[in-house]
């Protein structure tokens, strides 16, 4: 799975590497670098609008299908497995017609070393260079509140080589070249699931860093310093 990853690059720098434009409708704190970005945070993702255009926007994370009852569900739904998605109910709409990359730098994983202890990783590529997830995005709108609740989920799919030893699911890392065909709708009949495969583990690297990243109210550089 993926639940925690982070991000040093602000507004600028993600709009210029996404070739996206900033809609400006939103709180722009939430584009803030973030070091511990967990479930429930608003945080930027790339989408395309209604002319087809790359647009930089805010969600929270947490998918929250059109049709759930409230926004609770989000806290189960931060992840979205590449090998049920075009058949699960709750992401295979989104699958088909809303798609989005999410910028990130690096990801968290926790190894388990024993019965009662975990040792968590911090996860990149090896230049260090910002890249994106694969993720689905919905919109709910919430009457009672005259209220509408834009999500998104990260999907998943089995570990490469570096992250075996670590964990046995990794999240769907794009490649640049890639990033467009994600995003185009295309035909419901010929969804991109050839995009669903472990990021390769030579191009990737991976460091032990302290505890504190457990905490979801750390958020400081200290956080990503190997130990």
């Amino acid at each position: 799975m993926c639940g925690r990853y982070g991000r040093r690059a602000d507004k600028q720098r993600i709009a210029e590497w996404m070739q996206a434009r900033n809609t400006n409708v939103f709180d722009e704190t939430y584009l803030a670098p973030s070091y511990n970005v967990a479930p429930t945070d608003f945080q930027p993702i790339v989408r395309l609008d209604r002319d087809g255009q790359r647009e930089l926007t805010v969600m929270r994370w947490g998918l929250v299908p059109y049709w759930a009852k409230d926004s609770k569900i989000g806290f189960s739904t931060i992840n979205a497995k590449s090998e049920t998605v075009t058949t699960s109910p709750t992401f295979r709409e989104a699958m088909k017609r809303r798609r989005c990359l999410v910028p990130a730098e690096w990801f968290y994983e926790w190894q388990k070393t024993d019965a009662k202890t975990k040792q968590p990783y911090a996860i990149s590529l090896r230049d260090d260079s910002l890249f994106a997830f694969a993720g689905l995005w919905e919109r709910r709108n919430d009457k009672s509140k005259d209220q509408v609740l834009e999500t998104y989920t990260i999907l998943t799919t089995d570990p490469n080589e570096l992250m075996e030893p670590i964990h046995n699911r990794m999240p769907v890392i794009l490649a640049l070249k890639d990033y467009q065909r994600w995003l185009e709708p295309g035909e419901p009949t010929h969804l991109p699931v050839d995009l669903f495969r472990p990021y390769p583990a030579e191009e990737m690297k991976a460091w032990r860093v302290g505890s504190a990243v457990g905490n979801v109210r750390n958020n400081a550089p200290g956080l990503i310093a190997p130990i």
